[in-house]
């Protein structure tokens, strides 16, 4: 078997996912979600400005079912990506670097999302139609 057959990096069908994998991965599609979905903040501050009627129109936009699956999702980008940043300003400091306290923190960051995420949206559902 000549060197050329061998695959120069571990195939997907063979590699073993890890939570440092999928979590490295994840904060980077967070990263996108956000910049995506800053776009749509963009469009309801113009929206804003440029008065009622527009403004009425993003309104009804985020109001509906696609608009509040959007803002949920990046909620869950936002909550995703500040929680994992912290993680890493915390290894920036030489500590947590042990593997079992990565796996700790790793899922620490997925816990703080989903509480975070929940709390914000119970904030906002509360609210909803007052």
């Amino acid at each position: 078997m000549t060197s050329d057959s061998r695959p120069l990096s571990p195939h997907l069908q063979v590699y073993r996912w890890q939570l440092t994998s999928v979590l490295s991965i994840l904060h980077r599609l967070a990263g996108i979600a956000l910049s995506l979905g800053t776009i749509l903040l963009v469009w309801w501050l113009v929206a804003a400005a440029e008065g009622p009627h527009a403004f009425g129109r993003a309104q009804a936009f985020f109001g509906s079912w696609i608009g509040l699956v959007l803002l949920f999702l990046w909620s869950v980008a936002l909550y995703y990506h500040l929680c994992n940043g912290l993680r890493h300003l915390w290894w920036d400091t030489g500590r947590g670097l042990e593997l079992p306290a990565v796996y700790r923190g790793g899922w620490a960051v997925l816990a703080g999302t989903v509480v975070l995420t929940a709390i914000t949206w119970a904030i906002a559902m509360s609210h909803w139609r007052h």
